[in-house]
């Protein structure tokens, strides 16, 4: 029997078995970093949230979690740059170390209205971390603080990342064959 989203993968980018060892030298290296500090992370929903989990366990310091959900892409290949927030904080930031945790950066358009949003909140401290940087496609500037993987400007599944809310549950990141996504 053929599994028809394992059918659309063109190709694995990035192992399970490397998004792992990532995970982990990412987590050693935060949990130095915020030594003797409060350390909120912030999962961007809902492609962020394999990643996050694998982080967090990595991260051998005491610290919270919450949640944000915005979108700026929809059913879309491309951000559209109009941000909404679909799910907000329930955590008040003012004066707290917070770390973002994204899936990617692409544009980079989606991450600038977030880390906007939440300097406002005057936390302590705003971080980001995300396993995947395409700066290929970068349409502005953004610093990122601790990064998994820089890719080449194709359009990823797997792992929590989606087209069409499907593919988010491949273990790897890999390549979605462009005719799985062109006509639609």
């Amino acid at each position: 029997m053929t599994n028809p989203l394992k059918d659309n993968i063109q190709e694995v980018l990035v192992t399970s078995e490397q998004i792992k060892a990532k995970a982990k030298e990412l987590g050693a290296q935060i949990a130095k970093d915020y030594e003797g500090k409060d350390l909120l992370i912030i999962c961007v929903l809902k492609g962020a949230l394999p990643f996050m989990a694998d982080l967090i366990r990595e991260i051998d310091h005491p610290l919270a979690i919450d949640f944000m959900a915005v979108s700026s892409y929809g059913d879309a290949t491309t951000s559209s740059g109009a941000v909404m927030i679909l799910k907000d904080l329930e955590t008040n930031i003012n004066g707290r170390n917070v770390l973002i945790v994204e899936d990617i950066i692409d544009t980079g358009l989606t991450l600038k209205y977030l880390i906007e949003n939440l300097q406002a909140r005057k936390p302590a401290s705003l971080k980001i971390c995300t396993l995947l940087d395409k700066p290929e496609r970068r349409k502005v500037d953004i610093r990122v603080d601790y990064k998994g993987f820089t890719i080449p400007d194709a359009f990823v599944v797997g792992y929590g990342l989606d087209f069409a809310e499907l593919y988010r549950n491949l273990p790897d990141v890999c390549i979605l064959k462009p005719e799985a996504y062109e006509n639609n």
